[in-house]
C-alpha cells in the first residue's frame, strides 16, 4: 500500500473517530466508500501476512512429547511428579525439559495424576443396610474423649449401645485407647447380655481399637460380626454420636475436666443409669431404653393408646384428628438404602 493511500485511510479513520460519517468523509477525500473499503480489506490481508503466527523456536517437537510420556510411565518414575523427575534425570546428567513442560505434557495426555502404578483414589462403598428387630441383634460402639484437669490429658470412654433398644449394654473408662481393653469389654457383655454366637453385628468406625488384633480375635471367638462405618463419615454410625452429644450436653457434666479416673468412672455410671432407666427417648416412642430392651415397652404403650382412646371418647370435641401414635416401632434402620422416588 502507497504512503498517500495510508495517509487517505488515516485521515478518514480519524474524521470518523471524530464522529463523521464514512460516506461524507469519503466523499470529501474524493474516493468512494467501496474504495475505502477495498483498501481497507487489503491493509487487513497484508498485516495478516505480517503478524502470521509462526512456532516458537523452543517449541517441543512430537518426538519430544513422546519421550517425556514414555520417561514419566517408566517405572522408575511412574509414581513420581515432575518436580521430582526433572531433577531425578538432571543426577542422571539428562535434561530432557522444564518441569512446567513436563506438567504441560502430562496434563494434555491426561496422566498428570495417575500413571502406570499409579492407582487412581478407590471409591468407598457405603456400609451395607443393617436391620433390628429385637434388642441384641445390632449393637453400635464407639470411644470418646473425656477431659481431665490436666490441660492435654484424656481419659477415654468405651461405650456399647443396643441400636434396637437403645440401652447401653456396656462401657468402660481407661486412661488409653486399646484393642485388648475393647475386647475385655465385650467379652463382658456378650456373657451378661446371654449373646450366641452369630446373633449380634457390632457396627462401629474404622478407629485402630476398633480393627486391632486383640478384638477381632475375640469377636470371632464370640461369633459376633464387626461391621465398619467409611473412613471420616459420622452419619454411618449415628447412634453412638447421638449419645455422646446427650452424655456432654448433660447440665452436671463437669466443665473442668474430671479430677481422675475414678471421678470419671463414678459420673459415666450415674448417666448411664440415667439414660438406661430414667430417660424417656423420643426414637422409641418415649419410654426408657431399659423398658423397651426388657419388651415392657408394649404394655407401656398399649396403655397409653388407651388412655388416649378413653379421653377422646369422653370429650371428642378437644380432638382435631386421630390420637397420638402409640404403637411401638418394629424395626430400627442403620445406613438404610434411599428409597428411589417414583417417575412421575
Amino acid at each position: 500500500m502507497t504512503g498517500q493511500r495510508q495517509k487517505t485511510m488515516h485521515l478518514i479513520d480519524e474524521a470518523r473517530q471524530a464522529g463523521a460519517s464514512q460516506s461524507k468523509t469519503c466523499e470529501i477525500m474524493a474516493i468512494s466508500a467501496r474504495t475505502y473499503q477495498r483498501w481497507a480489506d487489503s491493509l487487513d490481508k497484508e498485516d495478516g501476512r505480517l503478524t502470521a503466527k509462526h512456532d516458537p523456536a523452543n517449541k517441543l517437537t512430537e518426538l519430544e512429547r513422546q519421550q517425556m510420556i514414555k520417561i514419566a510411565n517408566d517405572p522408575e518414575y511412574a509414581d513420581l511428579s515432575p518436580s521430582k523427575i526433572v531433577p531425578m534425570l538432571a543426577d542422571e546428567g539428562r535434561y530432557i525439559a522444564s518441569e512446567s513442560s513436563f506438567y504441560r505434557v502430562l496434563k494434555a495426555a491426561k496422566q498428570l495424576s495417575h500413571r502406570h502404578r499409579s492407582k487412581p483414589a478407590r471409591q468407598i462403598k457405603k456400609p451395607r443396610a443393617l436391620t433390628a428387630t429385637a434388642p441384641n441383634q445390632l449393637y453400635s460402639w464407639d470411644i470418646t474423649y473425656l477431659p481431665t484437669a490436666v490441660r492435654g490429658l484424656f481419659f477415654y470412654l468405651y461405650l456399647v449401645m443396643d441400636i434396637y433398644s437403645r440401652k447401653v449394654v456396656g462401657w468402660q473408662v481407661y486412661e488409653a485407647e486399646s484393642s485388648a481393653l475393647a475386647a475385655d469389654l465385650m467379652t463382658d457383655i456378650c456373657q451378661r447380655e446371654r449373646v450366641a454366637p452369630g446373633q449380634v453385628i457390632l457396627h462401629s468406625d474404622n478407629g485402630s481399637p476398633m480393627k486391632g488384633a486383640s478384638l477381632l480375635a475375640t469377636l470371632q471367638g464370640l461369633g459376633v460380626m464387626p461391621s465398619y462405618s467409611r473412613p471420616s463419615v459420622s452419619n454411618d454410625n449415628p447412634y453412638s454420636e447421638s449419645l455422646f452429644r446427650t452424655l456432654k450436653y448433660r447440665p452436671e457434666y463437669p466443665e473442668h475436666g474430671f479430677a481422675d479416673l475414678q471421678g470419671a468412672r463414678i459420673w459415666v455410671t450415674g448417666f448411664v443409669d440415667w439414660y438406661n432407666t430414667q430417660h424417656l427417648h423420643s426414637a422409641i416412642k418415649l419410654v426408657t431404653p431399659q423398658q423397651r430392651h426388657s419388651g415392657e415397652d408394649k404394655a407401656i404403650l398399649v396403655n397409653r393408646k388407651n388412655v388416649y382412646q378413653q379421653a377422646k371418647a369422653k370429650n371428642p370435641i378437644r380432638w382435631s384428628g386421630e390420637i397420638r401414635n402409640w404403637d411401638p416401632i418394629t424395626e430400627v434402620h442403620l445406613n438404610p438404602e434411599k428409597k428411589e422416588k417414583k417417575a412421575g
